[in-house]
């Protein structure tokens, strides 16, 4: 960087120490604004640039980043510059003094701070904050919207992000999470909030706001449990929540429905911000559900479950001949919406573009509606009707009655009732999946995701693949190329391409929404003949492996 704009960069650093109430990351700062000063390495200076390069994005995802100091991390100055945009756009929307708004928060550094700064923000907005009583699930948060009768609710999570980052997840008063208009109109208030001592921040009771009792948890956990039916509970369980706040509500939940207590990882049974025992505390990274398996090896376990660290999502694992295999999104989707439609349940069946078609074919079977939505529970749990939806990265609604975003704790409680029936019958989770193959086609998924470090690396695969469509993937040849970013099928525009393979199969490529990942979903689409599911299990897996090796080439990361 030239001398100019180094001193440019300095200075917006030090107007920021000026405003930061946060002594952490206040040191922090200090730090590398002496550093650069004193013309040590460039490290230093790039540091800073990274840092105070543009704002941390609000969008429907709320805000995701780093923690750190700067506009382009997570931090004091950003959440309540956040909650103050927030709270303008809920009263010129018709907020009135004395709404509520519900506040929770994960048990990830800083997120008790963040809740406790929306809080003071919203008094000193002349609203009413109610937060939760601990790091508790994301989903209870979203329960808590409309069973207080809430204009909003605020979860501070990042999720199965790594342990340097956290998040902002904003929810309206329909128990949804925002979607356009609404996440540009609260973008535009945060950009207009002044210096942050123009903010005004009254004590948390200031009109009556609290923090909760264990009444909110409990009539949430018990609106959980009501999900099981009577029927069999006999099942050997093993369970981790990878470090997050999903341990005490699962147990509680699979005690009153009257399973046993399940054996817990203890490794990960409490929560850890720092997720000692994984490399990402995601279900889905490779290693991330090793301890589980292993202790299932050793009790001879029926079925592994696990939470993400904020136990939105729900990741389970079956035993076969070869060892403990993870099932994957789709499947677990798969079993969960054949139980509930065995049980009568009538309503949308809904799934995400990026998620397996058999869905589709499996309502239709049922007479009941499908609807395919965009990546996202922002715009599955807003469907009308919903009976029952899901994705293909662990997440499930099935109580939308209740819950109108991802549940990982009524999602686990149900596949464990369905596990629990089927061994009962002399059978498993993976006799049902055949079940489903043979009745409905195999289908088998499988995803590459490319993390990278460069995001304008994204961009540029995204552009190679828009001017060089692949004519064949795994053999089979792309019979049509829908461009996601000019809408389909009546969607909203998003940036992706979908290819449509031979004999059903397909490929969508689409950037992360959350991390610094280009993302391709796989899926194979087989007849079963003669009943002979591991043949056609066989021939997809060769098929999918082939096609993975080849849209990673044309990717060209």
């Amino acid at each position: 960087m030239t001398s100019p704009d180094v001193a440019d960069l300095l200075t917006r650093a030090r107007s920021w120490l000026a405003e930061d109430p946060d002594e952490q990351t206040k040191a922090e700062l200090a730090v590398l604004i002496a550093r650069a000063e004193s013309g040590d390495p460039d490290d230093a200076v790039a540091d800073l640039a990274d840092r105070f390069r543009g704002t941390l994005e609000f969008g429907t995802a709320g805000l995701r980043g780093a923690l750190g100091a700067g506009p382009n991390r997570m931090n004091r100055i950003v959440v309540i510059r956040a909650a103050a945009g927030l709270a303008a756009y809920l009263r010129d929307t018709g907020a009135t003094a004395g709404s509520t708004v519900v506040i929770g928060y994960d048990a990830r550094h800083n997120s008790d701070v963040f809740a406790r700064d929306t809080a003071e923000v919203m008094s000193g907005a002349g609203l009413v904050p109610l937060v939760l009583p601990r790091p508790l699930p994301t989903p209870l948060l979203a329960y808590a919207i409309r069973e207080l009768d809430c204009v909003a609710g605020v979860m501070v999570t990042a999720s199965h992000n790594p342990p340097q980052d956290n998040g902002y997840k904003v929810y309206l008063g329909d128990g949804s999470q925002i979607v356009p208009p609404a996440d540009g109109e609260i973008a535009s208030r945060i950009a207009a909030v002044g210096a942050l001592d123009s903010v005004p921040r009254l004590p948390l009771d200031a009109h009556g706001g609290r923090v909760l009792d264990e009444g909110i948890i409990d009539a949430y956990l018990d609106t959980v449990a009501e999900l099981a039916v009577d029927g069999a509970r006999e099942l050997s369980l093993v369970y981790t929540p990878l470090h997050g706040v999903g341990g005490t509500s699962v147990g509680q939940v699979l005690e009153t429905a009257g399973f046993a207590a399940p054996e817990v990882v203890q490794q990960q049974e409490q929560p850890d911000a720092d997720f000692p025992t994984v490399a990402f505390p995601n279900p889905e990274e490779p290693g991330a559900m090793d301890l589980a398996m292993a202790l299932a090896s050793r009790t001879h376990a029926d079925l592994v479950v696990a939470n993400d660290p904020d136990a939105d999502r729900c990741a389970a694992a079956v035993p076969t001949a070869e060892g403990w295999r993870m099932l994957r999104g789709d499947e677990v989707g798969a079993l969960l919406a054949s139980h509930l439609l065995k049980r009568g349940k009538q309503g949308t069946y809904a799934t995400s573009i990026v998620s397996s078609s058999l869905l589709g074919k499996m309502a239709a079977a049922a007479g009941q509606p499908y609807v395919e939505t965009l990546t996202g529970f922002k715009w599955i749990g807003r469907l009308p009707g919903l009976a029952f939806g899901y994705e293909e990265a662990l997440g499930y609604c099935v109580d939308p009655e209740h819950v109108k975003d991802k549940d990982g704790v009524s999602a686990l409680l149900l596949l464990c009732e369905l596990a629990a029936e089927a061994k009962a019958a002399g059978r498993t989770l993976q006799d049902l999946l055949d079940d489903i193959a043979v009745e409905h086609g195999l289908h088998v998924t499988d995803q590459l995701s490319v993390r990278v470090t460069d995001l304008a690396q994204i961009g540029v695969a995204m552009t190679r693949l828009r001017d060089t469509p692949p004519v064949a993937l795994g053999g089979l040849s792309v019979d049509g190329v829908e461009d996601l970013a000019a809408g389909v099928g009546g969607l909203p525009p998003t940036d992706g391409l979908r290819y449509r393979l031979a004999g059903g199969a397909r490929v969508i490529v689409r950037p992360s929404g959350t991390e610094p990942k280009l993302k391709c979903y796989l899926e194979v689409v087989l007849a079963v003949i003669d009943g002979d599911v591991a043949g056609a299990r066989a021939a997809a897996d060769t098929t999918l492996a082939a096609m993975k090796t080849d849209i990673g080439a044309a990717l060209g990361l």
